[in-house]
């Protein structure tokens, strides 16, 4: 059985990893503006992996016997000054998901939810790896200093992303 409060933090981790996907959304519709075909294709398959995780919540949430509540999600911003920005963005917002998955894991541990922490270090891990793959795309891109050509060649790599166990 899931505590009420985990259970309540678990559903609070759905509706901000659903956030994720429609920020990432909207970041792939502000690229695409920018004819950045290969910048919004990593944009949508970010999008994508976010839905996925809010649904491994939902689905861990009913496995363990719990209540799924959906609450409301905050329209994101859709302006961006350029890729660089929406690349800084995505990384602080990254970060900030990564300290919601340690309170998850930390709220676990405390109530001794031996289940909940072997599902969570997964997440544990995951933010490790968004966190270095945005991280990368920042450096490439602040190193490319807004070079056109440089930024088409990073476009083309992004493009070429497939999805996570693709």
């Amino acid at each position: 059985m899931l505590a009420p409060e985990l259970q309540d933090a678990m559903n609070a981790q759905i509706a901000a990893e659903l956030y994720s996907s429609h920020l990432y959304l909207a970041m792939s519709a502000y690229c695409e503006a920018e004819n950045l075909p290969g910048f919004a294709h990593w944009f949508r398959l970010q999008a994508e992996e976010e839905r996925a995780h809010a649904l491994r919540f939902f689905e861990h949430i009913v496995d363990r016997g719990g209540r799924v509540k959906l609450g409301a999600i905050d329209a994101p911003p859709h302006g961006f000054a350029s890729p660089l920005e929406a690349f800084e963005r995505t990384l602080a917002h990254e970060r900030e998901v990564t300290a919601l998955i340690d309170g998850l894991y930390r709220m676990a541990v405390e109530r001794g939810d031996y289940a909940s922490q072997v599902f969570l270090q997964w997440f544990v891990e995951e933010q490790v790896e968004e966190e270095k793959q945005t991280g990368d795309v920042v450096q490439a891109l602040s190193t490319l200093g807004g070079d056109p050509a440089s930024t088409l060649m990073l476009d083309r790599e992004l493009g070429a992303r497939r999805p996570e166990g693709g």
